[in-house]
């Protein structure tokens, strides 16, 4: 079943009207005006999709032989500089010779469900391909997606929809909805998925991310880039991560990016627990 389709019907049967809710604009400017007022590291870039202005913040390596460009997208109802992990992601990685773009994804209102923003992957897919642009014109060769949460599936979304130029991508907590029809919807996304991908999760994650993680590996056989990890003692919100977790990440990409295909695991990630 295409997306589209699946769009269309939310539409249909969420409002009494024929118009499909759109994403909450305010929000996202109430989020960058705070994030303009207290940025310390990096830089704010107003980027545009669909005639849609958003916010990416832009953090340069210090060193000349940049190893890329990691595109991150926050979890439902986040923004580009949230503490903890997607603020730690954003900074820690361009130590590590990766620049990052973390980019401000679509927004519904406050207390709306994962559901709710099912209807907005489209304009999800647009901007990080507005992103994607942005790092190539500043010299990116090597661009890889990072997603967290609900940012995961929209990443997953966009390369299944064949967004172009990305060259690996990394879901941390990725969750299948519980529903079978959404859960299907979302495996059928990671079966299409090509390029390298890593696919880390909490051992102590929502049991939406736990409960599916064998049914993701089993979506993702064909894919020999495909490499999942759990980490011992973490829950959602990665609480007590004390850097591994971008450890993890800046290791993997230094030897899957640009290897087609992958035929074996990074130290690091042949040394994480294996999954369950």
């Amino acid at each position: 079943m295409r997306f589209g389709f699946i769009v269309f019907a939310l539409c249909l049967v969420r409002l009494l009207g024929d118009v499909c809710l759109a994403g909450d604009e305010k929000r996202e400017a109430d989020f960058a005006d705070g994030i303009n007022k207290t940025l310390v590291m990096g830089k704010a870039v107003w980027l545009e999709s669909e005639g849609k202005k958003f916010l990416g913040l832009y953090t340069e390596t210090e060193k000349v032989d940049s190893k890329g460009a990691v595109i991150i997208l926050h979890d439902m109802g986040g923004h580009p500089n949230q503490q903890q992990l997607i603020y730690g992601l954003r900074v820690f990685l361009p130590e590590h010779n990766w620049a990052t773009l973390s980019l401000q994804m679509p927004l519904r209102e406050a207390g709306a469900e994962q559901e709710d923003y099912y209807a907005l992957f489209p304009e999800a897919a647009a901007r990080i391909q507005a992103g994607i642009s942005y790092a190539k014109s500043n010299g990116a060769e090597n661009i890889v997606l990072v997603g967290y949460g609900l940012g995961g599936l929209m990443g997953v979304y966009a390369l299944s929809e064949q967004v172009a130029d990305i060259k690996a991508l990394v879901t941390i907590s990725l969750s299948v909805p519980v529903t079978e029809n959404k859960a299907a919807q979302t495996l059928e996304f990671i079966k299409k998925i090509k390029v390298p991908m890593l696919d880390v999760y909490g051992a102590l994650d929502v049991s939406d991310v736990t409960e599916s993680a064998r049914d993701r590996r089993l979506a993702a056989k064909e894919n020999a880039g495909y490499r999942q990890i759990k980490i011992n003692d973490e829950g959602h919100a990665y609480l007590h991560d004390e850097g591994l977790l971008v450890k993890r990440i800046y290791s993997w990409l230094g030897v899957t990016v640009g290897a087609t295909p992958v035929t074996a695991p990074s130290p690091e990630a042949a040394s994480a627990p294996a999954a369950q």
